[in-house]
């Protein structure tokens, strides 16, 4: 074989195993789970829940939840409830925790007071997207919401 011949071959060669190669890995990626698996209650962080929700109170029109750091107490959470009814602008402070997987939002009407406080866990199905539990205000019966991680 002759030189011209012998490095033709090695690079055809060289060039089919790396096409090979990458076809290999390509499959392989193809066969990998598409999703990651959902944290659990405990595993959930204050910083997984930054970002923009919908809390909906069984039996009320939705809110819209938006939850950030809290700027003076790390790992906690201050936010906002915001909804609108009769061209009408709701808004209502908020300040939420996270202790071990339970979920904890105290409510204020006037910025001073907590009006209503939420208790609330994750369920399995939610994948970390969903809290559940019920709001308490002074005065009433308590009633369930779900809070959904908005897309």
């Amino acid at each position: 074989m002759t030189p011209t011949a012998l490095l033709s071959f090695s690079w055809r060669t060289s060039a089919r195993c790396l096409t090979l190669a990458v076809l290999l890995s390509l499959s392989a990626c193809l066969s990998l789970p598409t999703r990651t698996a959902c944290p659990s209650a405990q595993d959930m962080s204050s910083q997984m829940l930054y970002g923009r929700w919908t809390a909906q109170i069984e039996g009320e029109p939705a809110w819209s939840l938006t939850l950030g750091p809290h700027p003076e107490h790390v790992g906690s959470l201050r936010g906002e409830l915001t909804r609108t009814l009769n061209q009408h602008t709701q808004r209502r402070a908020v300040v939420a925790d996270l202790d071990d997987g339970e979920f904890t939002l105290e409510e204020t009407h006037d910025g001073q007071r907590i009006a209503a406080t939420w208790q609330g866990q994750f369920p399995n199905e939610g994948c970390g997207r969903q809290i559940q539990g019920h709001r308490s205000m002074t005065g009433q019966s308590s009633r369930p919401f779900l809070i959904t991680r908005q897309p």
